[in-house]
């Protein structure tokens, strides 16, 4: 390196630094190094809610980003800001999503049943009295204000002993302080005080699958991952539609919505209380059962089984906890369109989805991934999809009873699994047609992807770029 390069390389490092150092001298300036997590029930039916303050805690040193304050992604359903009410300015910011707002597109909720849902949003403690706002996306994409509150670090209200008694915590991968890297937290559900040899394995094997998966893999360095051993009074978790009740420390439960696959929990105060015991910036649950199932929510949490009801599902489990922290962490939308959902109108046609990868718009001007296409690459991008149709819906048309049944399940998912394979736009990014649980009206970037197929395979380059700008988000 010539002595002109070595003088502009010190200079970029002094510009880094000192913007390092002014960032975190604006941290010390609004705020304590201190968690204060903000809970409230968010009520309501298909097009009306309600945000009811429930309480104010404090949780412990904060873990998130002295630098990162203000979250310029525009992702999620919902914002929340917190403006200094001396100058009026926003100090910090996140973007998120909740189980209200995916309740709000069922059918109980169309019928006009109300109902609760307790939810939290976790800041660093402010150094003094500070304005919280809560907008949420109308239907033109837009954020507008619904909630206001006034947080006063003083006030005798804020509940400062709030913690459960201890759970043993365990570094299962430690690359730095928690301030400086993405920090996810492991729970589970369902296992009993006998099982936590089990859970802790499961909690190994599982943050293994993530960092073997691109772009974590290239991005390792930049996470910590804690597991916190909460025993459940029983082994497994609730299968209504089964007649199977557990009693667990999370709550966790098959049939969610109505769906027999997806998992969540209600509780929140139990999810946030225990995950509270490691720091974390994101939290994912692990589920003590061998059927398939899971679900993830953006800045949430996510849920997965574990195990395999045989051998040749053994790496179904892999597949989704990657899938459902894709959702969790990247705000990335579900990107296949053949499978039943509990939704009626997630993604409402003509308006362009706020996730990431996937787009009703899709003219080379305005598509939102339009830098990665080539120019050569036609939009919309003709990929075969008539044929792939045919594929999916191949096995709907067998008989369950008959003896050739599971071969013929298999042949057809070989089939599928040898359609994307072999597809000759595999490394294109184009814009292609089904896509958000929607057949037509809606695009993903590319022919496959860890959100759109069964398969272990990595992330799309839109897909990526998303989780790579939140890895800086929390890490930088």
């Amino acid at each position: 390196m010539t002595k002109y390069g070595l003088v502009v390389a010190a200079a970029v490092v002094y510009v880094v630094l000192t913007g390092q150092v002014f960032a975190q001298n604006e941290f010390g300036k609004y705020f304590k190094d201190e968690t204060c997590r903000f809970d409230y029930v968010h009520t309501g039916t298909k097009g009306s809610e309600q945000i009811s303050l429930d309480k104010i805690s404090i949780e412990g040193a904060w873990p998130g980003s002295l630098t990162a304050l203000i979250d310029t992604l525009n992702l999620g359903e919902y914002e929340f800001k917190l403006f200094d009410a001396d100058q009026d300015r926003v100090i910090y910011s996140r973007g998120y999503s909740t189980v209200f707002n995916e309740w709000q597109t069922t059918d109980e909720a169309l019928r006009g049943a109300y109902r609760a849902f307790s939810e939290s949003i976790r800041f660093p403690l402010p150094l003094k009295k500070t304005r919280l706002e809560l907008f949420r996306r109308n239907k033109r994409m837009e954020f507008e204000k619904i909630f206001t509150a006034v947080i006063d670090p003083s006030s005798t209200e804020i509940i400062r002993d709030a913690l459960l008694p201890k759970f043993p915590v365990t570094q299962i991968i430690h690359n730095g302080p928690a301030h400086e890297k993405v920090d996810i937290v492991l729970l589970g559900d369902g296992y009993t005080k006998k099982e936590m040899k089990k859970f802790l394995a499961d909690a190994r094997h599982y943050a293994d699958q993530l960092f073997a998966t691109q772009p974590f893999k290239s991005r390792k360095q930049d996470f910590n991952v804690w597991a916190v051993s909460v025993p459940s009074d029983e082994s497994g978790i609730d299968q209504p539609d089964k007649n199977i009740w557990r009693r667990t420390a999370l709550g966790t439960s098959y049939n969610t919505f109505g769906s027999a696959r997806y998992v969540l929990t209600m509780d929140n105060e139990a999810v946030r209380s225990y995950a509270a015991r490691a720091p974390y910036d994101f939290v994912c649950i692990l589920v003590n059962t061998p059927r398939y199932g899971g679900g993830g929510i953006f800045q949430l949490y996510a849920t997965c089984f574990t195990g395999a009801e045989s051998k040749e599902t053994a790496w179904f489990s892999d597949y989704v906890f990657v899938h459902e922290f894709g959702h969790c962490f990247g705000g990335l939308g579900d990107e296949y369109y053949t499978s039943d959902v509990p939704y009626t109108d997630f993604l409402p046609a003509g308006v362009e989805p706020w996730e990431p990868n996937v787009a009703a718009i899709v003219t080379r001007e305005k598509l939102k991934w339009r830098d990665l296409v080539a120019a050569a690459t036609p939009l919309p991008t003709e990929w075969g999809k008539n044929l792939y149709d045919s594929l999916a819906a191949a096995p709907r048309s067998f008989q369950k009873n008959a003896p050739d049944y599971n071969e013929k399940r298999k042949a057809a998912a070989a089939a599928i699994t040898q359609f994307l394979d072999k597809h000759p736009l595999t490394n294109v990014v184009g814009a292609f047609e089904g896509a958000g649980y929607l057949s037509k009206g809606l695009y993903r970037p590319a022919v496959n992807c860890r959100m759109f197929s069964k398969s272990l395979i990595d992330f799309d380059p839109v897909c990526s770029r998303a989780i790579n700008r939140m890895i800086d988000l929390y890490s930088k």
